[in-house]
Parts: structure tokens; C-alpha cells; sequence
């Protein structure tokens, strides 16, 4: 069964952040996600979840300097210590909004970083990983990892599906899965279901959007019917996504959701 969830940092913007829980209440999700919490206290949330009665479903773990440009701690050497601090701050938001699973987002390389300055990088995220993974097992919590197209986030440490695959692999950490994004995935690779059915046992999260303009999942070049047909057949019972910019209002833009529960 298809179960929807929206990205409240991306759609019902037509809101102030906090009036949005509703608003997409109203509109027939029954979870959310957003970027970021931290901007507000875990009890205001909270009561924002319970009044509207939906679902936290995820949330990432602090950036770094979002305004300067940085977009994830988890691969940076040099910034393990701070990274360590926004897995514990991340847990106790997670535990406060009874939210499963959160994301560590990789970072931003140097630009035309070189092969040794990658590995680095990659030793530090995996090194990162396997501390947060330890850490959110303790609280029975969900780590993911999410490859990022690399045209709407240059230089982004993670991009590629098989890459993501080998950090996974690399860990061995049971809590730690992939945080799968069709959008992302098709810009940069496409072959969708094949990527699906090959990642399936390690796939924790999905996301959606359309093509090439990240608006509605019915606008562009991505036929999400038989992503969903083919998601239900392999027995996926997680959450999906909606981490989108509504082309419009954004309830005028949920005909595409009305088969799944969605009130336009």
C-alpha cells in the first residue's frame, strides 16, 4: 500500500512552516518530512504532529553552514567532532518527534578535488557512518545515505547509486540503508526499476519528484504508476516522499495523488 508523505521544506509554501503540518493534513498526507527541525524546539513540533496527526518520517542531521554552501558533515575531514554532535542532537529530535529514521548528508567536496583528496573523504564518511549508525542503533533509529544529482548539488561526495551501494557494503551496519531518490537517480542514471529491484534489501526511504524540473511527479519524463506497481510487487511497506516543487498552489498540483489518498 503507497504511502505518502510531503516534504514540508519544498511544498505548502503557500504557509508559514508551522501552519504547513496541517495544511498537509488537510490535503490527505498522513506523514511529513523537511530538511531541518532545529530551527524550532522539539515540543513545538511535536504538537504540531499531534494536532494534525501525522507522522514525523525524517528529517537530516545538522549541515554545517547551510548559507555558506555546505551540505553535509559526514564526509568533511577534519569535522568529526562536530559531526559526532549533530548525530547525538539529531537522536534527541528524533526520539522527541518519534521519527525512525534520519540523514547524513556527505558533503561537498573541494573543487576538481583529486583521487587521494576522495579517498579522504570517503575514509571519514565511513568512519562517520559507522559512529552514527552505532549511535542510532542504541535508540532503535534508521541511518541513511542519499545520492544527490550532481547538477542541483556540485560536487556533492555522493552522486551515484553503485557508490552508495559499496559505503553500505563497506559499513555493515543492519540500521544503515539507502535513501533512494528517483529523481536524483534519474538525472543522473535513470534505468529506474532495474535500480530498484537491484537495491530493494538495502532500500530504507523513497523519495519522488518529476523530471527534469523537480515539480510534480506526473510533470516530465519519470512514469511513477509503475514505479509505485512495481514498488508494491516487491512488498515495500516505507514511506514515499513527496520532496517536490509544486509548478503552482500546491494543492491544485495533487491530482496526480488523488488514487493514492491525496485531496487536491
Amino acid at each position: 500500500m503507497i504511502r505518502l508523505a510531503a516534504n514540508l521544506s519544498m511544498m505548502f509554501n503557500e504557509h508559514a512552516f508551522m501552519d504547513r503540518f496541517s495544511a498537509a493534513a488537510e490535503a490527505g498526507f498522513k506523514g511529513v518530512e523537511y530538511l531541518f527541525p532545529y530551527a524550532y524546539s522539539a515540543r513545538e513540533l511535536a504538537d504540531a504532529l499531534e494536532q494534525a496527526q501525522l507522522a514525523q518520517v525524517l528529517f537530516n542531521l545538522p549541515p554545517g553552514d547551510w548559507e555558506a554552501g555546505e551540505r553535509g558533515l559526514g564526509s568533511l575531514p577534519g569535522r568529526e567532532a562536530e559531526f559526532r554532535d549533530s548525530v547525538i542532537q539529531a537522536l534527541q529530535y528524533a526520539e522527541a518527534l518519534d521519527c525512525p529514521q534520519i540523514h547524513a548528508m556527505a558533503g561537498v567536496l573541494p573543487d576538481q578535488a583529486d583521487a587521494s583528496t576522495r579517498a579522504e573523504h570517503e575514509a571519514t564518511y565511513l568512519r562517520n557512518l559507522r559512529y552514527a549508525a552505532s549511535e542510532a542503533a542504541k535508540l532503535n533509529r534508521t541511518l541513511l545515505i542519499e545520492p544527490i544529482n550532481s547538477r542541483d548539488m556540485p560536487n556533492y561526495f555522493l552522486s551515484r547509486q553503485a557508490q552508495a551501494m559499496n559505503l553500505l557494503k563497506q559499513v555493515e551496519a543492519p540500521n544503515l540503508k539507502l535513501q533512494f531518490d528517483l529523481y536524483h537517480c534519474q538525472i543522473m542514471e535513470g534505468d529506474l526499476i532495474r535500480h530498484l529491484e537491484r537495491q530493494f534489501e538495502a532500500i530504507g526511504h523513497v523519495q519522488i519528484a518529476g523530471a527534469p524540473q523537480r515539480h510534480e511527479p506526473d510533470i516530465g519524463e519519470i512514469h511513477y504508476p509503475a514505479l509505485f506497481e512495481r514498488l508494491e510487487a516487491l512488498g515495500y511497506d516505507g514511506w514515499i516522499s513527496c520532496e517536490y516543487r509544486p509548478a503552482g498552489a500546491t494543492r491544485e498540483g495533487l491530482g496526480w495523488g488523488r488514487e493514492y489518498g491525496l485531496a487536491p
